[in-house]
């Protein structure tokens, strides 16, 4: 039994004595969260399998939070319960597809875990428990987690959500300033139903891993328009990772000037400085893996201008360094803290600059409650990549990709179907670096939450 589990074991059971104390059940909420989701994604040039995924499943996210237990020390439980039920994923759409077109060897395809033979899985689920405890504004949470800061962000753009397993405690007893601070060990993938050890993009996927992922840090509110961050993470024997941020808000006539500057140092750690399968993506010419350690300086800028329900914005990212820029990344699909995380791509390459545009509209404001749309467009150019295949051969220096990505939305504001939410997403990716396939997708989903205490 690990730590974190005997500890888990030991706060549940300190629970279970004081279970009836007031302000356990009196503030405990549980809801069922529904969520219908296809996705359908289109490999437009090239030749290699697969030329599209398509996948098609309904979801269940049960959730139970506590209250807290009475007393200087208060205690409480949550509880995540996952479903995800099949509805459409045959004739070799799922996802897991060998160069030759037959059911390939990944651990799962585009939505669902995969049986031995490549093909989707029926339906798969998951339980996560978490004992916490309070004192004053200082949280301790021990068991399955879903944080989200600058250096570890959960991600949730699939069937089901992802989770993670550790401890965080988060603070906010000094005023203005909110810390947090906790330690991960394994990760279980929004198309999994099992935990397993974490690592990052162009290391030997499922071969070397990690089970301690630290981090802490702050956000401090400088004044009520502006926020200072610093955040580290470190993954060990991957990398390490300083974040520094500051937003700022700034009212400029009828509307808001959102200034949201970000920059990322990140560097090698332990066995990925000179053990080649724990090694990074990136550009590495003359070292025959085609990777190596992780060297990384990503800058960004973001501007939204809001007004009478339009969001104009811009931004800027460069990415320096030798290797891509890294974050958790277990090869099944996750999210970082950049301005560039997009429905496709991430356009954090090694020497990638980024320049983007966005536009969203709230038609509240004529009208129409809880329809809202938006586009992003991006361009990334100056792209250095080097071959893993073709010993020390860099095989693309200076090239470039973009995205378009556009969002449809609309929650059901009132009567019987209130709150039913309905949302297209759709995005074209085009690249030309060399052996890469670019993709047009969309996402169809039908989400409705249910309170039940």
């Amino acid at each position: 039994m690990n730590k974190s589990t005997l500890a888990l074991a030991v706060a549940v059971g300190v629970l279970a004595q004081q279970a009836s104390a007031a302000g356990f059940i009196e503030d405990s909420k549980a809801t069922l969260g529904l969520r219908n989701f296809y996705i359908n994604t289109d490999n437009r040039d090239g030749t290699a399998s697969p030329s599209r995924n398509e996948e098609w499943g309904q979801g269940f996210d049960l959730r139970f939070t506590s209250g807290y237990t009475q007393g200087t020390v208060g205690f409480g439980i949550d509880a995540i319960g996952l479903l995800g039920v099949r509805l459409d994923s045959g004739g070799g759409t799922n996802g897991n597809v060998a160069a030759n077109g037959s059911p390939g060897t990944a651990y799962g395809g585009t939505v669902f875990p995969s049986k031995s033979n490549g093909e989707a899985v029926d339906d798969f689920s998951s339980l996560g428990l978490t004992a916490k405890a309070k004192i004053s504004q200082t949280e301790l949470k021990l068991g399955t987690l879903q944080p989200k800061n600058p250096v570890i962000v959960t991600n949730d753009g699939r069937l089901l959500p992802q989770t993670w397993q550790g401890g965080q405690i988060t603070s906010g007893d000094i005023k203005d300033l909110t810390l947090v601070g906790g330690q991960i060990e394994a990760v279980k993938g929004r198309n999994s139903s099992n935990n397993e050890n974490l690592s990052i993009n162009g290391a030997a996927v499922r071969t070397v891993n990690s089970n301690k992922f630290i981090y802490g840090g702050g956000d401090y509110k400088i004044t009520k328009d502006l926020t200072a961050q610093y955040y580290y993470g470190n993954l060990e024997d991957f990398y390490k990772q300083h974040f520094l941020g500051l937003v700022h808000n700034w009212a400029i006539g009828p509307g808001v000037l959102k200034s949201d500057l970000r920059y990322f140092n990140s560097s090698d750690d332990g066995k990925n400085g000179n053990t080649p399968a724990y090694y990074s993506s990136g550009d590495y010419s003359g070292v025959a893996s085609g990777r190596g350690k992780v060297d990384n300086n990503l800058y960004s800028g973001l501007f939204l201008y809001t007004v009478a329900g339009h969001t104009f914005g811009g931004g800027y990212q460069v990415s320096n360094g030798s290797s891509d820029f890294p974050w958790l990344n277990q090869g099944d699909g996750s999210s970082n803290y950049t301005i560039t995380d997009m429905q496709i791509q991430k356009f954090g390459r090694a020497g990638e600059r980024t320049w983007q545009a966005r536009y969203s509209y709230d038609f509240a404001k004529v009208g129409v409650p809880g329809l809202t749309a938006g586009m992003v467009y991006l361009h990334g150019d100056n792209i250095d990549t080097t071959s893993a295949t073709r010993p020390f051969a860099q095989v693309a220096n200076g090239a470039s990709e973009w995205e378009r990505d556009f969002t449809l939305a609309y929650v059901v504001p009132e009567g019987a179907l209130k709150n039913v939410g309905f949302m297209w997403k759709n995005a074209t990716w085009r690249t030309d670096i060399p052996g890469v396939r670019s993709q047009d997708e969309n996402r169809l989903i039908l989400s409705y939450s249910i309170p039940l205490l």
